[in-house]
Order: structure tokens, then C-alpha cells, then sequence
């Protein structure tokens, strides 16, 4: 039962903190909902050291949830190496965003219910990734969803807020359709929802290349949307309406990285439609290079951060789709270090200056927080990829793999690696703008500047020494060869994807793309100085944006199409053509109906149908209640 336990302890945090929080207090709040994901850290760990010494995956069957032509529908989990992964990272960094959240959001009237849902994200992801078929995957895939739409809108009276965790909702349901339709055809041509069986079955080309393509489509359509990828990108920067530490959550350690865990999980498919494979890697590349485009532009300081997990997770799945799998998984790995320091680090300057996030209104904090500056600037340097930090290992090795790998090509690497540098751009314009230079701190609050408590300052610090370090255990292959080391992290998940072909290329070949890598890194660092660092530059008014800076920061206009093209014939189908049309002709046909059976079919469906979201969302945890009590009554 501690798979089980594993993911039931946040859940178990949820109802708590949800039923009686507010009436026990913020001590009691804390202590559960921090204490039990830490012991679901704990048992993750102890579920790791056992999977370590014995190599057989961990296997829990909970109980039969359905069966339909002798084919059971198992809820069952499994933690095998690359589930051992994703469930260290996400109850790892999870909890300590939980410990974190107990600073920044304490004087929060809805602590309680803050915590309760922080919880719940918990929940799902750790569902998501311990499931051992789709079916369960996709009830903590429809999980993360909902805990999003909750933590997005937390503070449903402002209407920004609450639209913007409607949007997260809606833009993810297209992502899901795709994932459901990709599931059926999986069902009707594997015969099973099962990883391992699914996986097996596209390995020995049975279904015809067509088949398997359109597979993969699917899938990746489903992955764009939760992993926020060209065209499913859009709600991600409005999320940031939602409090900090749940922006750190969603980018470090559960919603995004579920994208990359699904095309991880599911190579055996993928790598049997080379097509796919491309269109995979091609997508990842070019959402790279837009999410690093748009974050020169933007002035909002976890808006420049939000763009850049867009683009990250490009990388991640740009590697996916050169078949480096494991590549991928290690930049979601040392991603989660070094993206929550500094989406935490944001917080830390947000709760220092009351929430003002807009740096054009911030400048020279590094002196008066100078923990908070050196936490965020250890998480920049691992993001920039300067050695020795973290990112340096995982993304120099994505680039070398989008050159080397039988499904790379010079091109994928050239876009790579022009993202990569205006990475350092915008992200070392962004620390001069909030730590450097003169002061544009609103005069009321200058002399309220302030360190973070101990409760944020210690998350701060572990994340950033983890974006120090986390990259060692997974350096390039020259360095292992040239040191005499191995990189543990690969060597881990070995067992779970093929082996590539091999690649014929001189150690020199890759030295030279990583220096050639870091040169632009650098030159990206140099040119956001010559831009913003100089005292010189101090003081000039900004510029107005030309054409192409317009279309850039206004996120080449995606939304606008949306809205204009999608939201609107919808809204003219549902009035004019279902209204007006379909819903008249129904209503006259219905008129020959008993007057009394109408009014009380119709009042029955109202009830059930009344658009109020929360009463869904009750509906759906209800349902997932009674479920799981059912089946623990019959385990």
C-alpha cells in the first residue's frame, strides 16, 4: 500500500484542510498541509532505495474498476524508474513549495482553502505519473486541470483572475480531446491501456504507419496543451494571475512537465512513427524559440519567467523528439530546481514589495535584498546554462543531441541555440532591472523592503544549491570519458528506452557545439549589460517598440486570432444556428409532448446543467470520493 499512500496523503491533506481548516487554525493548516506530502517524500524515497536494490518496478493493483469484453480496467500503480523520477521531483520540489507557501501566503485569508488545493495538485500529479495504464493517467491528467482552474482563480473576486483560470481550463479540455481520441484507437488496435502492453504492441509495427502517426498526433496534441506548446501555449502566461508559489508548482513540478512525462512514457509508440517524431521535434523547437522571442519583450517579472518555462519545456520536448528521451527527463529534472528558485525568488521580490511585479518599477534591490538576489541569480546562471550549474549539463546535452541523434539536424540545433542565447538575454535584462541600477521603487515602499522569513529563505536556499549541483549526476558524454565518471542519472532510466544507434562523432565535434553553445550564452549576458547594466544607459526613457516589437509582446497575436476566428463563430454558432434555429425547431416538436413531463424533464436537466462551475468541480470530487472508498472497501 505505499504507492497508494504516496499519492492518498495530499489527497487525504485536502479533505482535511478543505472540511475543517479554517475552524483549527494556520498552525494546524500548516502542519497538515506540509507534513503529509513531506511523508509522501519520505515513502518515495523509501520506494527508490527498494526499486534500487531490487531493479523490479513496484506494482500495486488497488482494485478491478471496470471490465468490458474480458478486459479488465485496473485502478493499479507502478513505480518504476522513470515514475521513480517524476514522483521524487514532484513530491520533492512540491513540498517545498509547500513549506514556502506557509511565509508568502500567511496573512491570506484563504489559507486554509489554499492549502487544500495546493494539496489536491499534489493528488492528481502524483496519479498521473504512478498510474500503470492511460486510464488512471488520465484521471490525474483531468485532475491537474481542475486543481489549476482552482489555484489560477484563487482569488475569484477579481474577474482577471477568475477568467484567466477559465482559460488555463478551456485551452486544456482541446489538448484532452486529442488525448481521449489518441486513447480509443490505442484501445481498438493495442487491446489494452496498459504502458508496458501499448508499448510492445507499436514495437512490432502491427498497426500500419498511418495508424501509429495519427497516434502520435494525438497524443502530442494532448502533451501541447498541459506542457503549454505551439498552439496550446496561451494559457500559461495567465496563469500567472494565481499566487507565486502555485505558478512555482505548475512550472517545476507538476502541470507543464506532464507533456514530456506522456511522449516519455509512451517512446515505444513514438519511435515507431518517425513522422511524428519530427513533428514533435519541430514543434518543441519552434515553441523554444517563441517563448524566448516574447520573453525579451515583457516587463512583468513572472510573466519574462513564465515565457521562459514555454520555451524550456520546448527544449524537453524538442529532445523527445529526437529520441533522446532521457536527455528530456533530465532537463525536467534540473528544470524543477532551477525554475521554482526562481519563480520563488520572484515571490521573495513580490512580498518584499507588496506585489508589485512590473520591473520597470523595481531597480537596485540587490542591495537591500541581497539573499534574494544571489538565491535568483544561482537559478539564472543554471537556466543561462553557464557552467557549472545545472542547466549548463541538461541543455548544452539537448542541443548536442538536436545535432547528433538520427532524428536531429543542424537546423533543430541552430533554433535551439538561438533561443538559448536570447535566453541569457532576457533573463540577465530582467536581473538588471530588478536588482541593478537606480532605484524605481515606489517611495511608500522603500523603507518597507525586506528579506523573506526563515520559511521562504530556506526553500530559497535548497533550490538554489540544487540548481548548483543537480547537473553532476548527468554530465556529457566527452566529460564522463575524459574524467572517468559515469552519469548515474542516465544510467538509471537506461532500462527504460531502447538504446539509439550509434553516432559516430569526434569528442571535438561536441566539444566544440558547447563552446560554441556558451559563447552565445554569453554574448546574450553581454548584450543585455550593454542594454541595461551600463550607468549610462541609467535613466534614458524607453523606447517605443517598433512593428516587430508590437507583434513580439503581444504574443504574435495568438489570442487576438483565437478570439477573433474560434471564440467568435462559436458564440454565433451557439446563437444563431443551435439558438435560434435547432433549440426553435426542438421546441416546437416538444409542444405535442405532456405539458407536464417537458417542464419536469426540462427542470431535471437545468439542475444538472447550470453552468456553475464550482458545482461540477463538487460533482467530479464527490464522484472520485465515493470511488476510491469503494475500492479500499473491496482491496
Amino acid at each position: 500500500m505505499k504507492l497508494l499512500l504516496i499519492a492518498l496523503l495530499p489527497f487525504a491533506g485536502f479533505v482535511i484542510n478543505g472540511l475543517v481548516g479554517r475552524r483549527l487554525g494556520r498552525a494546524f493548516v500548516s502542519v497538515v498541509g506540509c507534513g503529509l506530502p513531506l511523508v509522501s517524500f519520505a515513502l518515495a524515497l523509501l520506494s527508490f532505495r527498494e526499486l534500487s536494490a531490487g531493479g523490479t518496478p513496484l506494482v500495486e493493483v488497488v482494485y478491478t474498476w471496470a471490465a468490458f469484453g474480458g478486459q479488465p480496467f485496473e485502478v493499479a500503480f507502478q513505480f518504476d524508474r522513470l515514475s521513480a523520477v517524476m514522483t521524487l521531483i514532484v513530491t520533492g520540489i512540491g513540498s517545498l513549495i509547500h513549506v514556502y507557501s506557509t511565509g508568502y501566503m500567511k496573512d491570506d485569508p484563504g489559507y486554509g482553502r489554499y492549502f487544500a488545493y495546493l494539496n489536491l495538485f499534489l493528488f492528481f500529479m502524483l496519479v498521473l505519473v504512478l498510474g500503470d495504464n492511460l486510464v488512471v493517467l488520465f484521471v490525474g491528467w483531468e485532475g491537474v486541470g481542475l486543481a489549476s482552474y482552482l489555484l489560477i482563480g484563487f482569488w475569484f473576486e477579481d474577474p482577471e483572475k477568475t477568467a484567466a483560470g477559465i482559460k488555463a481550463f478551456i485551452v486544456n479540455r482541446v489538448g484532452d480531446a486529442g488525448f481521449v481520441v489518441a486513447a480509443f484507437l490505442i484501445y481498438i488496435h493495442a487491446g489494452s491501456f496498459d504502458f508496458q502492453a501499448i508499448n510492445a504492441y507499436f514495437s512490432t509495427q502491427t498497426a500500419s504507419p498511418a495508424v501509429t502517426t495519427t497516434i502520435g498526433l494525438l497524443l502530442l496534441l494532448g502533451a501541447c496543451g498541459k506542457s503549454a506548446q505551439i498552439p496550446l501555449h496561451v494559457w500559461l502566461p495567465d496563469a500567472m494571475a494565481g499566487p507565486t508559489p502555485v505558478s512555482a508548482l505548475i512550472h517545476a513540478a507538476t502541470m507543464v512537465t506532464a507533456g514530456v512525462y506522456l511522449l516519455a512514457r509512451l517512446n515505444g509508440l513514438y519511435l515507431h512513427a518517425p513522422e511524428a517524431m519530427a513533428v514533435v521535434a519541430w514543434i518543441g523547437a519552434a515553441t523554444a524559440l517563441l517563448g524566448a522571442t516574447i520573453g525579451v519583450t515583457q516587463f512583468n517579472l513572472k510573466k519574462v519567467l513564465a515565457y521562459s518555462t514555454i520555451s524550456q519545456i520546448g527544449f524537453m520536448v524538442m529532445a523527445c523528439g529526437v529520441g533522446a528521451f532521457s536527455v528530456g527527463m533530465f532537463h525536467l529534472m534540473t528544470h524543477a530546481f532551477f525554475k521554482a528558485c526562481l519563480f520563488l525568488g520572484a515571490g521573495a521580490v513580490l512580498h518584499a514589495l507588496h506585489g508589485e511585479e512590473d520591473m520597470r518599477n523595481m531597480g537596485a534591490l540587490a542591495r537591500k535584498l541581497p539573499f534574494t538576489f544571489a538565491t535568483f541569480l544561482a537559478g539564472t546562471l543554471a537556466l543561462c546554462g553557464i557552467p557549472p550549474f545545472a542547466g549548463f549539463f541538461s541543455k548544452d546535452e539537448i542541443l548536442w543531441q538536436a545535432w547528433s541523434a538520427p532524428g536531429g539536424s543542424p537546423g533543430l540545433w541552430l533554433v535551439g541555440l538561438v533561443a538559448s542565447g536570447l535566453t541569457a538575454f532576457y533573463m540577465f535584462r530582467a536581473i538588471y532591472l530588478t536588482f541593478f541600477g537606480t532605484s524605481r521603487v515606489a517611495e511608500r515602499l522603500q523603507a518597507s523592503v525586506h528579506e523573506p522569513p526563515p520559511s521562504m529563505a530556506i526553500v530559497l536556499a535548497v533550490l538554489a544549491l540544487g540548481s548548483l549541483v543537480a547537473g553532476f549526476i548527468g554530465m556529457p558524454g566527452f566529460l564522463r570519458e575524459l574524467l572517468g565518471v559515469s552519469a548515474p542519472f542516465y544510467d538509471f532510466l537506461a532500462p527504460m528506452f531502447p538504446a539509439a544507434p550509434a553516432q559516430h562523432h569526434a569528442a571535438s565535434t561536441e566539444m566544440a557545439l558547447m563552446a560554441i553553445a556558451l559563447l552565445v550564452a554569453v554574448a546574450g549576458i553581454f548584450l543585455a549589460w550593454r542594454h541595461f547594466g551600463r550607468a549610462d544607459r541609467e535613466g534614458r526613457p524607453a523606447q517605443a517598440p517598433g512593428p516587430i516589437g508590437r507583434i513580439v509582446s503581444r504574443g504574435y497575436y495568438f489570442d487576438a486570432v483565437y478570439e477573433g476566428v474560434f471564440v467568435r463563430f462559436v458564440d454565433w454558432l451557439s446563437e444563431s444556428v443551435l439558438g435560434r434555429g435547432v433549440e426553435a425547431a426542438v421546441a416546437k416538436v416538444s409542444l405535442g409532448l405532456p405539458a407536464d413531463a417537458a417542464r419536469h424533464t426540462s427542470r431535471l436537466f437545468a439542475k444538472l446543467q447550470t453552468g456553475n462551475v464550482q458545482a461540477y468541480v463538487f460533482y467530479v470530487l464527490v464522484g472520485l470520493a465515493v470511488a476510491l472508498g469503494w475500492g479500499l472497501s473491496r482491496g
